[in-house]
């Protein structure tokens, strides 16, 4: 590589943020929740084999530190992207009793931390023989209840991934059901499809969930359903008070109060109701077109919580905390009775879907383009926010950060095309004035959801070396209301795939981007984009295609149960499938792909498994297209462990070196193989 100097090849520039810097900070928390005047979440350890640790920050404000260990991991496997995977609360003789699934065996286990002695974490679930490829019992999203843990339950009845049955279960914490699978109570039946956990009323007396069923997504149509808890704990006959085929409801909450509170799209955009649980309908707290939710992709997500208590002292509750906006989303605190709506101060541009309240206080997670996702607490009596956990000292000087520039391109059509733009930055670097850079096109996953600006090393690996990284929220994203994210319905391979070439012709045009040197790349769905881009244009010089789908007809038949009607709405009914997975699909039309690309796959994905990946190979053989293929024994739907992430970071620049004449010698040579 060329020595460092005031002017040098984009590209070729040095950078501080390496592989295995990015690959330690792959990640964020998850999962937000209070345990007395605690805050817990989930947090990843590439590190540790990938782990997920479950944390807790001590309400004296001392550091947050891990709850449990190495080698437990807290995660579930409900529906294979999991939820919610713990719940907590103090117990009468003080300390918290948490309950919480472990990623090995899926089954629940109870832990007092603060106990004498520290015992280990007992079960509470039996441990199940697996059928080949799923497994057999799952949990997610409970709440403690009395003597019980009442959850989502995820039963296997055979070895194929539809052979399955979900219900709203009651799991003693006295251990009866460890060996004992007739100890866990059943409080519904199984007639729907897919649910969420159960939500207690703050009285006890009701409880409410979310419902959906094949071939609907969960943006596409839910139930909200709400059933009284009989005095011998049993649930009476459930009720839909909101919701239905065409109406997206994606969390339902109860206020201090007694009140429903539910997030729902009924008016094309996300926003908070009020649901009057006798029939009389739902009100809208805060019509906006903005979105006040997101897609239901696991069980447990929260876009809104109630406050306990109110800004003003000694008045009652009903504030609530709440995440809104465009594209992206920003804090806030919404007065359901006046309709005002305050949002935090701070740097943050960027939230997840998690919060969590402690009486006046709102915990939540979020990023921006200076800082990596990070717990940030929120004193609603000040209006003070702060981060409170997950955040660490700068790993590089942030002047080597890039800074996006939030943008929205003209589509085909006329149709607005969303998008964050990275441009190749170094603090002590310049290109030559007559160069254009490289860029690469990034197409988010899902394809239901979408990228806010936000700080992420893996992009700033590429910009940090002198190569712009666009990420597009193409149509069918979401984060711009259901009329947008229905621009892709039965239109995957074409609206995704037009959007992003458009963005990335558009950045050549104008002389952001060099066209000779422009690439494509995704993981999932946007792996999807990124095979099927080269499949349809000439744009690209390469392509980066991680843990993709590649043959729209087999995905449907192999993939999870989740996601086994998904292309129903992405490419057309049953009927028409084998059409338009000839039009569209990477596989059939390998003949029409000559660019070069590098092919990273997980060995143990269940969502796209390896035969997705195989099949390409196998419809390419014998033709001289440039490509490798890497795959990783352990690694699911998403890398997580930190030497697969490193490998595959080394193996894409590799991949744009070569094919884009740049001379780098800081990383291993990647076989390029025809």
């Amino acid at each position: 590589m060329a020595a460092p100097g005031p002017y040098l090849p984009y590209g070729s520039w040095p950078s501080p943020i390496d592989a295995v810097l990015a690959a330690s900070h792959d990640g964020r928390p998850e999962y937000l929740g209070t345990v007395g005047a605690e805050v817990w979440w989930t947090e990843p350890r590439p590190k540790e084999g990938g782990r997920r640790a479950l944390v807790r920050r001590p309400a004296d404000g001392r550091a947050a530190r891990s709850v449990l260990p190495a080698p437990w991991n807290v995660r579930s496997r409900f529906t294979e992207y999991g939820a919610m995977p713990w719940a907590g609360a103090e117990r009468p003789a003080g300390g918290p009793l948490v309950v919480f699934v472990h990623h090995a065996d899926q089954r629940m286990y109870a832990y007092e931390p603060d106990a004498p002695g520290s015992p280990a974490p007992r079960p509470l679930t039996p441990l199940c023989p697996r059928p080949a490829g799923w497994g057999g019992l799952r949990w997610a999203d409970p709440v403690l209840r009395g003597a019980e843990v009442w959850c989502a339950l995820e039963e296997f009845t055979g070895p194929g991934p539809g052979d399955v049955r979900r219900v709203t279960a009651a799991v003693p914490l006295d251990g009866s059901a460890a060996d004992d699978r007739t100890a866990v109570r059943e409080l519904t039946d199984d007639r729907h499809r897919f649910r969420t956990g159960p939500r207690l009323s703050p009285d006890g007396r009701r409880a409410a969930w979310l419902v959906w069923d094949h071939p609907r997504m969960p943006w596409d149509g839910t139930e909200l359903q709400v059933a009284d808890v009989t005095p011998d704990g049993t649930l009476d006959t459930p009720r839909t008070v909101l919701g239905g085929p065409d109406e997206a409801v994606a969390q339902v909450a109860w206020a201090a109060d007694g009140s429903l509170l539910a997030v729902s799209d009924r008016s094309g955009w996300w926003n908070p109701y009020r649901v009057d649980t006798g029939g009389g309908g739902a009100v809208n707290l805060c019509p906006r077109e903005e979105e006040f939710g997101g897609p239901l992709w696991k069980p447990g997500l929260s876009w809104l919580a109630p406050l306990s208590g109110s800004r003003a002292e000694g008045s009652g509750g009903g504030l609530l905390a709440v995440l809104h906006g465009r594209g992206s989303s920003v804090l806030g605190v919404l007065d359901p009775d006046s309709g005002d709506l305050v949002d935090a101060a701070g740097p943050w541009t960027a939230w997840q879907p998690t919060l969590a309240v402690s009486g006046t206080r709102v915990y939540g997670v979020a990023a921006s383009p200076r800082s990596a996702y990070e717990v940030v607490e929120l004193d609603t009596t000040t209006g003070h926010a702060r981060a409170v956990g997950a955040h660490a000292a700068d790993p590089v000087d942030p002047a080597h950060y890039p800074e996006p520039q939030t943008r929205t391109f003209p589509g085909p059509g006329g149709r607005e095309i969303h998008a964050h733009v990275y441009p190749p930055h170094h603090p002590a670097v310049r290109a030559p004035a007559d160069e254009r850079p490289p860029y690469v096109v990034w197409a988010h996953g899902g394809p239901t959801d979408h990228v806010p600006p936000a700080l992420d090393l893996h992009i700033a690996y590429f910009t940090s070396r002198g190569i712009g990284v666009v990420e597009v929220n193409y149509g069918g994203s979401t984060g711009y209301g259901r009329a947008y994210r229905e621009r892709l319905r039965e239109q995957w391979g074409v609206v995704d795939v037009e959007d992003c070439a458009a963005v990335a012709r558009a950045l050549a045009a104008e002389g952001t981007a060099d066209p000779a040197r422009l690439a494509v790349r995704g993981g999932s769905a946007g792996g999807w984009t990124a095979a099927a881009s080269l499949a349809a244009t000439d744009l690209y010089a390469c392509a980066a295609i991680i843990y993709p789908v590649l043959d729209l007809r087999a995905f449907a038949a192999e993939t999870h149960d989740l996601e086994s009607h998904y292309t129903d709405g992405l490419a057309g009914p049953p009927q028409t499938l084998a059409l338009r997975s000839r039009e569209r699909s990477p596989v059939a039309r390998a003949d029409r792909i000559t660019a070069p690309f590098l092919l990273l796959q997980g060995l143990d994905d269940p969502v796209c498994p390896p035969a997705q990946a195989e099949r390409l190979l196998t419809a390419l053989r014998g033709r001289a297209v440039p490509h490798a293929y890497l795959t990783f024994e352990g690694e699911g739907h998403g890398f997580r462990r930190a030497e697969t992430i490193v490998t595959a970071l080394e193996a894409e620049l590799s991949l744009y070196a070569q094919v884009f004449g740049i001379d780098r010698d800081d990383v291993p040579r990647l076989a390029l193989h025809s």
